[in-house]
């Protein structure tokens, strides 16, 4: 009779206002007050991260700078020093791989842990976890929040519901209550578009998507109506990858003056396209290149993208790029941003042989 297969334990670590905690760490003067690392409001700056003080204003991550100092004005910004922030990473990710070499990291701050094979604790996720963070404040002097759980989906919720300076643990006899009440918003794909649907049609938690039939979702929601039936039970197959692919490579800056049009614009390329050209390069990608795009920030803030089935990234292609998304997206420009995307290196091999 085959051996029944290995329960899964995974353990999702999210560091607590990263940027800002190290800041504070670094310097004991910034604690207690309300903090931000980002750019300044007179160069159209944005707010990387905040503490938890300045989040009782309303202050939040991606938010313009100028509008988190009208909502708490004693709000201390710091520019960011992203040397530091990542030497801070790396003594806690060096902690990680002491208890496991699978190791997804999802960002300096974040990441997914198997400790399925681990040891230590006689195989408790719990007591792993609790041990992983207890070290992590006492050898980096930072903290992070963990949820452990059967499955990636499931983790990373975990994580976010007892911050900050957080444990949560979902038991695999616990998935299926848990779950049930869990908001639609919670579910992976799940945006704020998409919930106001699932709204319409009377589903507000997982436990109504589970009175609803596969086709029936399919029908709504497209390939998404298949991942919202199965995180809607809990259900993800997903291993935790220790080196993940990169799916895009990209560039963008953002202007301290709006732009007007393909005229202004243009000129804000060859810069742009330099960079650009010098990161797939590096990345060795360029065989992987299979999609070009532009993305344009406007005014109000709403993101439009145009993008193509083209290999080429010469800038004569990124210029026609560019004309097609100021013709199609009028409007006052903050932002523009070039990019790629790649596809698997073995998809590459199979077009090739084809």
């Amino acid at each position: 009779m085959p051996n029944a297969p290995i329960q899964r334990k995974i353990i999702h670590f999210d560091a607590d206002c990263f940027y800002a905690a190290v800041e504070m760490r670094d310097n004991p003067a910034l604690r207690g007050i309300p903090l931000a690392v980002g750019g300044p409001a007179d160069r159209r700056g944005v707010i990387a991260t905040c503490n938890y003080e300045a989040r009782a204003f309303g202050v939040r991550s991606a938010m313009p700078t100028r509008r988190a100092l009208q909502l708490c004005p004693q709000l201390v910004i710091v520019l960011p020093d992203f040397a530091r922030y990542k030497s801070a990473s790396q003594a806690i990710f060096n902690i990680y791989r002491e208890y496991s070499d699978l190791i997804e990291p999802l960002s300096l701050d974040e990441a997914y842990v198997d400790v399925s094979a681990c040891s230590a604790h006689r195989g408790s996720a719990t007591l792993i976890a609790r041990e992983i963070r207890a070290r992590v404040r006492e050898e980096t002097g930072l903290v992070v929040s963990a949820g452990v759980a059967p499955n990636k989906f499931l983790a990373k919720i975990a994580s976010d519901w007892n911050k900050p300076d957080g444990l949560y643990v979902i038991r695999p006899q616990d998935v299926d209550a848990f779950v049930a009440q869990l908001p639609v918003e919670k579910l992976f794909g799940v945006g704020p578009r998409t919930a106001e649907k699932l709204h319409r049609l009377h589903l507000f938690t997982c436990a109504d998507v589970r009175a609803r039939e596969l086709p029936f979702l399919r029908e709504q929601f497209g390939k998404l109506g298949t991942a919202l039936y199965q995180s809607a039970r809990g259900i993800d197959n997903r291993e935790v990858k220790s080196n993940r692919m990169r799916k895009s490579i990209s560039v963008e800056t953002t202007f301290a003056q709006d732009l007007h049009g393909f005229s202004d614009c243009v000129d804000k390329l060859p810069a742009l396209h330099t960079d650009l050209i010098g990161r797939i390069e590096r990345n060795r990608a360029l065989p992987l290149v299979y999609k070009t795009f532009v993305k344009l920030r406007m005014a109000d803030f709403k993101v439009r993208t145009v993008e193509v089935n083209e290999r080429d990234v010469s800038m004569t292609h990124f210029t026609q790029l560019l004309e097609n998304a100021c013709q199609k997206h009028t409007g006052d420009i903050r932002l523009i941003g070039l990019g790629v995307r790649l596809r698997a290196p073995d998809e590459v091999g199979q077009l090739n042989l084809l």
